[in-house]
């Protein structure tokens, strides 16, 4: 919705599911018992005020455990999620099904889906975005705005990969409606290579259905020295493969020409020329409601020996449009002395895009081992 449509008057049903309201049931809220006092244990925060107050505003999710963050019958619409977790981001793993799907059409590390692959990440990493389609504000705050209809039902989950307890503060506020018949699915899939050998990270492959692509969030680190982002981003829609290459014109590492191409990896994240400061000779920070690098994480002598970036790019002014199939990569480029040259750095990516029903099933998430930062 926007600020123009605020005063139409809508049928529709505001619901939201928290800790205080799990199942997001009318009258649900603030209804949790205070526990009595345990001897030694000390006493419940509200143990003076009682219920109403604020008595459970939060869950623990066990270590190796899935918490089931909502569940609705629909038709409705998620129209935001506000989330706070402890421990390390990217072994909490959002899931969300849309209509009874065996499979998810989300599977994130918690912190990626919201842009943020540094965040929560072994050390603290605080890096604040204000976009049109995600917010991350102080002190460790997620938050964002896509717009996640369904027609039957909406399960989300959180799983806890870790060794420790996971806490959670969280809100999913969405409304009860009926939906327009051409409403698609959001989908949101994260990919990881730790080490690009072939010049070429996969953002997205597989996507069968129609649709339309609607973002980017990658994480980067530069596993060795010299200017990394010439590599340029490519958009293969609907029959953009080998088969349109003459024999002996394939190109190694590539899927056949693309539709969309960018001309480089700083100017597909709105950027230009290295995103460098030419008088300080230094990386600038820059977070805005279509496009940023709201992280650059640089080598402090001692332990964080990689520089690594934050980006995004949304495509919310831009959908790019495809009726069948839908295949995004990224060169892992840059600029070695006279010209350009294939590069070995860990990229780790979100792709978000809506599409028709049913999804293919998404590739296998990496295990732990291959989801840590190091």
């Amino acid at each position: 919705m926007n600020l123009g449509k605020l005063s139409r008057l809508s049928n529709a049903e505001s619901r939201s599911i928290s800790s205080e309201n799990p199942t997001g049931a009318t009258s649900g809220g603030a209804r949790a018992l205070v526990p009595p006092s345990l001897e030694g244990m000390g006493e419940h925060p509200s143990q003076d005020l009682g219920t109403g107050w604020k008595v459970k505003p939060c869950d623990d999710i066990a270590p190796h455990s899935v918490f089931e963050v909502a569940d609705i019958e629909g038709p409705g619409a998620i129209q935001s999620i506000w989330m706070t977790p402890t421990g390390y981001n990217r072994f909490a793993i959002l899931r969300i099904y849309w209509d009874g799907q065996e499979h998810p059409s989300v599977e994130c590390p918690l912190n990626d889906f919201f842009a943020s692959p540094w965040i929560g990440c072994g050390q603290y990493r605080f890096a604040q975005i204000s976009s049109q389609a995600v917010c991350v504000n102080p002190g460790n705050a997620f938050n964002c705005f896509w717009e996640m209809p369904f027609r039957s039902h909406c399960r989300i989950t959180l799983e806890n990969r870790s060794k420790t307890p996971l806490r959670l503060y969280y809100q999913v506020n969405y409304t009860l409606t009926e939906l327009p018949e051409d409403t698609a699915y959001f989908h949101a899939q994260f990919r990881r290579t730790r080490h690009v050998t072939d010049g070429i990270h996969t953002l997205l492959d597989g996507v069968q259905g129609q649709g339309q692509f609607v973002g980017t969030s990658m994480g980067l680190q530069v596993n060795q020295n010299g200017w990394w982002g010439e590599g340029e981003v490519k958009f293969y829609l609907d029959g953009d493969t080998d088969s349109f290459l003459s024999k002996g014109q394939e190109i190694a590492g590539s899927t056949g020409y693309p539709t969309i191409c960018s001309t480089g990896t700083e100017d597909y994240f709105l950027g230009s020329y290295n995103f460098e400061n030419k008088t300080t000779k230094q990386y600038v920070e820059y977070t805005g409601p279509y496009a940023g690098m709201p992280h650059v994480i640089r080598p402090d002598g001692v332990y964080d020996a990689n520089t690594r970036f934050a980006l995004y790019h949304w495509h919310i002014m831009d959908p790019i449009r495809f009726r069948q199939q839908l295949k995004v990569t990224v060169q892992s480029l840059g600029w070695h002395r006279t010209g350009f040259c294939k590069r070995n750095d860990d990229i780790s990516s979100v792709a978000y895009w809506y599409q028709t029903l049913p999804t293919a099933s998404f590739p296998h998430l990496p295990n732990n081992d291959d989801l840590e930062v190091i």
